[in-house]
């Protein structure tokens, strides 16, 4: 992801959360896809507690959380989503 590669120097970080049960169909798509930031997975699909806490009904889903840990933006894409990077990387 062009993002992650131009702000993570900045203070940007991304986890990737998982939703799929096989743990070697997951690791093949990290390496496939060139994922270099954390993946995290409990190989429970839609079961995932992570995906049930932040109430996840569709994949992909974005979350932007702000330094405490608070989602202050969810599912932006393109344009919104690099604003929303920007602006919480200049406070």
């Amino acid at each position: 992801m062009a993002i992650y590669k131009e702000f993570h120097s900045k203070g940007l970080n991304i986890i990737g959360v998982s939703l799929d049960q096989d743990a070697s169909k997951w690791k093949e798509a990290i390496a496939k896809d060139k994922l270099t930031w954390n993946q995290v997975s409990n190989l429970k699909g839609w079961g995932d507690p992570i995906a049930a806490q932040y109430k996840v009904e569709a994949i992909p889903a974005t979350f932007i959380l702000d330094a405490s840990g608070k989602v202050v933006a969810r599912d932006l894409r393109g344009a919104e989503l690099r604003a929303k990077i920007e602006e919480l990387l200049a406070k």
